[in-house]
């Protein structure tokens, strides 16, 4: 037998496959949830920035946040 990967586009995709798993035709396969990443660990080393780059990035958030925390509302 041969183990395939797919891709439901469509719920009734998803009941038709059940319904052929009860007439024993095929058999539905569960795949173990990945570890899920923190974002920090995921991306981190992504980026390149010289130290320019990085103080400049660093003074536009800086900036931003302090717009957005002045801002009347």
């Amino acid at each position: 037998m041969e183990t395939i990967l797919i891709q439901l586009n469509n719920n009734k995709a998803y009941q038709l496959l059940k319904d052929l798993e009860e007439l024993n035709i095929i058999k539905l396969l569960r795949q173990p949830l990945e570890d899920k990443q923190t974002r920090s660990k995921k991306y981190s080393g992504k980026l390149n920035l010289s130290d320019n780059e990085f103080n400049a990035f660093q003074n536009h958030i800086t900036e931003s946040r302090n717009e957005w925390e002045n801002k009347n509302i």
